[in-house]
């Protein structure tokens, strides 16, 4: 079956860096484009960053733009995220997702996608 299991978060300080970790099994993981999305305590869940198959393109949400990258190796069928310059507002479960298809015209809706993580807690707090 499809799985999804994210790690890497924890408790970073204000100007710190996390990097987030996805695998997936239980399918061909170079056929779906993936995302990454993440939700805090008493808000709606949200758009963090997106990659198409390929990982030749990347997209961001503007709050996170210039300060996370996304990026994929399909021959370890993982996707990271790679968070510099953290901020409190950063402090979120963050979940990974699976796309329906290869690519998405819009990573931030979220009918597009079909599957997800666990999440992994990010705290961001001196």
């Amino acid at each position: 079956q499809v799985q999804l299991v994210e790690s890497g978060g924890g408790l970073a300080q204000p100007g710190g860096s996390l990097r987030l970790s996805c695998i997936g099994s239980g399918f061909t993981f170079s056929d779906h484009a993936m995302a990454w999305f993440r939700q805090a305590p008493g808000k709606e869940r949200e758009f963090v960053a997106g990659i198409p198959w390929s990982g030749l393109r990347t997209f961001y949400a503007d709050s996170v733009k210039g300060r996370f990258t996304i990026s994929r190796d399909n021959r370890e069928r993982s996707l990271y995220l790679q968070m510099d310059s953290l901020k409190p507002d950063d402090t979120a479960l963050y979940y990974c997702l699976r796309a329906k298809q290869s690519f998405n015209n819009n990573y931030r809706d979220i009918t597009g996608y079909d599957y997800w993580g666990q999440g992994t807690q990010v705290t961001v707090s001196s």
